[in-house]
């Protein structure tokens, strides 16, 4: 019974102190800890060897040094985490060097036997005559733990009423139960010969221990949401750990104790133990490769997979993803963070290109506009003077029908060149634009009622999605009537021999969403990139000025959105707008 719970306790104690220490394995309070919890497995298993499995009058020196030994180690690592708990601050190592200096003079006394002069274990009962320096050595322990304690009183005293106050609280409970019990076992009832208590007496630490790591984490060692928040992350060394565990204990089970009976059963002869360490090796392979398959593909082949990942990237691959099944470990939570930053900044310099090319566009415009603004000015008063000439040489009726004729003509080509002119001029003029909240729902159905009077719209199939609610914009209900009225007729103009033009219109995204579809002749990816330009189009010569999508995307632009062509399939093309609605519409 007395190895079981030895055994019980050392498995807690090894799982406490690493469940700890995982948990934030930067933390310098954690870190002591685990040292603490390392120093109390080796008093548990001193205890486990001694009682269990020594003939105890023999190995009683052996005890009795571990014991002073490791009650000295536990005591120092008190005392640091004292020191560093709960500022995570460095040891003060001046402090801690006058502090242990007496053990380096007790820690070889110990473990040479000079602390007692006899040693003995005789009919139930423990004999050890001490020297002066056992005495000492005890003096000295208890003043290490009294003095760790005395920190955590003066923190305790510092921040009390706070969360890390309850905290210091709840560990000198723990010190002190701890204190108490290991005395008692230790080191008051043997004084009377009572030894009951002593086998136990690393089974009577649980309880503080228990208490010191609650405080540690914060008191979530046994809620609920620290237990399902470890399981939601799952640290790879958790991992790595019960990887190891596992393979170790089924080993254990499977080729040990099978090896050792096997070779044994006839009693432990030489040849018993040649078969033991022949096949003991043997055995011993598979787990071993067992554990480095776990372990490369816990660790290993994510961790290649990102680095493939992070090389392409780096290579300009932006928006490459890590490829592998997810995981709720560190290595997981990094493949995850890698993948959406790998998006985001595929995302980032589209959106720059985007910006870049639009910024390039509007200097074009800039530019444009005031030469367009210019050359207007120089040839509109000219032309003014040609024109009304023009008109006084047609009112003459004296005119022969051939002068007449070329009179026509040359009018004919001066509103063309007043039609090019004053689109240069819309071009160039930056007037503030007059804003309102108007509906795009009425302002495109007005513009096709408009466009509807022109004889080439009677071939034409008009399909109308529009939202039944109305989608309310800050616009210049003009410009914007302008916009829809050029793609309008652009659309016209692309289905010469009839088609279908379909308007969509809905909210996406607190935008308004606007689509214009034809069926006609499409557009090339090359021609997408340049229509916006001034002075490109794809029109027949005479058709067209090249500026009506200049102007419509200087206009969208002004307005906080967005223009863009694509392609409909088919056939045809579909001129996307996209424009932020008001705070109206999207409380509606």
């Amino acid at each position: 019974m007395l190895v079981v719970l030895h055994l019980l306790t050392l498995l807690l104690l090894v799982a406490l102190g690493f469940y700890v220490f995982v948990a934030d394995p930067r933390s310098r309070a954690h870190q002591t800890f685990a040292t603490f919890i390392a120093f109390l497995a080796v008093w548990t298993t001193k205890d486990l060897v001694f009682w269990n499995f020594f003939t105890l009058d023999q190995a009683v020196g052996y005890w009795a040094a571990a014991s002073f030994v490791t009650a000295l180690l536990m005591q120092f690592s008190l005392v640091v985490f004292a020191w560093v708990f709960p500022e995570n601050q460095r040891t003060p190592r001046k402090k801690a060097a006058v502090l242990f200096a007496p053990g380096i003079v007790l820690i070889p006394a110990a473990l040479l036997g000079f602390l007692w002069n006899s040693t003995a274990f005789n009919n139930g009962l423990l004999k050890l005559e001490f020297t002066p320096l056992a005495f000492a050595f005890v003096v000295y322990v208890y003043f290490v733990f009294a003095y760790g304690a005395f920190i955590l009183f003066r923190k305790y005293a510092k921040h009390r009423g706070t969360q890390a106050g309850q905290q210091i609280g709840a560990i000198i409970w723990g010190l002190m139960i701890t204190g108490v019990l290991k005395t008692l076992a230790n080191i008051a009832l043997p004084t009377f010969d009572r030894y009951e208590l002593l086998p136990y007496s690393s089974i009577l630490v649980v309880p503080g221990v228990l208490i010191f790591a609650y405080a540690i984490l914060n008191f979530k060692l046994f809620s609920l949401g620290s237990a399902l928040n470890q399981f939601r992350l799952f640290p790879v060394g958790y991992k790595v750990a019960i990887s190891i565990a596992m393979v170790a204990v089924g080993s254990f089970l499977l080729f040990q104790i099978p090896i050792v009976w096997w070779s044994f059963h006839n009693g432990m002869d030489a040849e018993g133990w040649r078969r033991y360490l022949v096949f003991s090796i043997v055995s011993a392979l598979l787990p071993n490769l067992l554990l480095v398959l776990l372990i490369l593909r816990t660790i290993s082949r994510p961790l290649r997979r990102l680095t493939v990942a992070a090389v392409s990237v780096a290579d300009g691959a932006y928006g490459t993803e890590v490829d592998m099944r997810k995981t709720n470990d560190e290595i997981g939570l990094l493949a995850n963070s890698f993948n959406e930053m790998s998006r985001k900044m595929a995302d980032d310099i589209a959106e720059l290109k985007r910006l870049n090319d639009q910024l390039v566009r509007t200097e074009k415009l800039a530019a444009i506009g005031t030469l367009s603004a210019g050359v207007a000015h120089e040839v509109n008063n000219p032309l003014a003077s040609i024109s009304s000439m023009i008109q006084l040489m047609q009112r003459n009726g004296d005119n022969s029908p051939e002068t007449t004729e070329r009179l026509n003509l040359i009018a004919e080509q001066i509103e063309r060149i007043k039609r090019v002119t004053g689109e240069m001029t819309n071009l160039a003029r930056q007037r503030p634009s007059v804003r309102t909240n108007v509906d795009a729902n009425e302002v495109i159905k007005r513009a096709l009622r408009l466009v509807k009077f022109d004889s080439s719209f009677l071939d034409i199939e008009v399909r109308e999605i529009i939202n039944i609610k109305p989608i309310i914009i800050a616009a210049d209900e003009d410009q914007l009537h302008q916009v829809f009225l050029n793609l309008l007729l652009n659309a016209k103009d692309a289905m010469p021999d009839g088609g279908t033009l379909t308007l969509l219109t809905e909210t996406v995204d607190n935008e308004a969403y606007v689509e214009i579809r034809d069926t006609g002749v499409g557009i090339s990816e090359t021609q997408r990139k340049q229509v916006f330009d001034p002075f490109y189009t794809t029109k027949p010569a005479g058709k067209g000025t090249g500026l009506g999508l200049a102007v419509c995307d200087s206009i969208i632009t002004a307005h906080g959105g967005t223009i863009t062509i694509l392609n409909n399939e088919p056939k045809g093309t579909i001129v996307r707008l996209r424009m932020p609605l008001t705070q109206q519409n999207s409380d509606d």
